[in-house]
């Protein structure tokens, strides 16, 4: 008789038994499932990654805003676990970082995913993550950011429309989908993202020609996840129609968004008294930004930000992320056998 085998591994051969949805996305990142948890700054930490990467998706660590001490912590406890995981990153603000992204690297993620740069920034980091040996995922919101992407040696692209929680532009998920598999063709899987939740989502996206769905505002409420109980509860209560485009969180913490870019949050005092005065409130940015540090400190729900996209009428609980990865999968399984049954021979 064998040595024990690990419970990771127990996890993931389970998971294997369970895969029914093949794609390029699974085949190419030796992954068992078509979901991806989007790797939220401060939501997505290791506990979250390694959760979904153990049900047999790909688990990322969120961290976006380059804080050295979070990706020591988080990507070290990733590591560890093993598996398909990786790290996601916002392209400009390792810009401003020096010595942060080959913190990162130094990690060695199986997989990098890169957002929200400029056409020079993709092809230096997709080059550098590409060098490092990691499979590289890019999010792109036009055509023409993929096909950059893609040129820069992209493994991946993860095509977000605009329904997502978050930062996006302005083209719905829908018709970017296919517009990116065109554009592209069949160079790379191409994920779908911004508006997706559960199976019925996943069916949709592969009916588009995708490879699979990365999901934020989903994951974000998981027992898992790094959100505080005022954000976690205030989402499961609220609604699509709750939720506002703002750049006033991007303000009032002096981060130098492309003003492309608008940030998908649950409306609430803050963002009613200044979405729409972004310079007024840089001009005051001194005297307001401590008030407001200090009530998200708090948990304050009425000041702090809470990213969320439009799937919010379908998420109303708080479950563990390894049932939000089956129950998509398995959601997703039987659409497709009912849609099979459509098609007359």
């Amino acid at each position: 008789m064998g040595p024990p085998v690990p419970k990771t591994e127990t996890a993931r051969a389970e998971n294997r038994r369970r895969n029914v949805i093949s794609t390029k996305l699974t085949e190419l990142l030796g992954i068992d499932h078509p979901v991806i948890c989007a790797p939220m700054g401060s939501v997505a930490g290791a506990r979250l990654a390694t959760a979904v990467t153990r049900a047999g998706g790909l688990g990322l660590v969120g961290v976006s805003y380059g804080d050295a001490a979070f990706i020591d912590e988080h990507m070290a406890r990733a590591a560890q676990d093993g598996g398909v995981w990786g790290a996601g990153c916002v392209m400009f603000t390792f810009d401003q970082r020096p010595g942060l992204w080959d913190k990162v690297l130094g990690y060695a993620p199986p997989v990098v995913a890169l957002s929200f740069g400029d056409f020079d920034q993709i092809r230096r980091y997709v080059s550098s993550a590409a060098a490092s040996g990691a499979h590289v995922v890019v999010q792109v919101h036009d055509t023409e950011q993929a096909v950059v992407a893609v040129e820069a040696g992209a493994s991946v692209l993860v095509a977000q429309g605009a329904e997502a929680g978050g930062h996006h532009k302005t083209l719905a998920t829908l018709p970017l989908v296919p517009a990116v598999l065109d554009a592209v063709e069949g160079a790379v899987p191409v994920v779908a993202a911004g508006g997706f939740a559960d199976g019925r989502g996943l069916a949709a996206a592969l009916a588009l020609g995708a490879d699979g769905v990365m999901m934020g505002t989903r994951f974000a409420l998981t027992e898992e996840s790094l959100a505080t109980e005022g954000f976690k509860k205030t989402l499961v209560s609220a609604s699509a129609t709750d939720t506002v485009n703002t750049r006033a969180f991007d303000v009032v913490r002096g981060i130098p968004w492309d003003e492309v870019y608008q940030a998908r949050s649950v409306s609430n005092d803050f963002t009613r008294e200044w979405t729409g005065r972004d310079a007024e409130l840089a001009a005051r940015r001194a005297e307001i930004e401590p008030r407001w540090t200090a009530a998200v400190a708090r948990d304050d729900t009425s000041q702090r930000a809470l990213f969320a996209g439009e799937v919010l009428d379908l998420v109303r609980d708080v479950r563990p992320a390894a049932d939000v990865v089956h129950r998509t999968v398995t959601e997703a399984e039987d659409v497709l056998r009912r849609l099979a049954t459509r098609v007359t021979p």
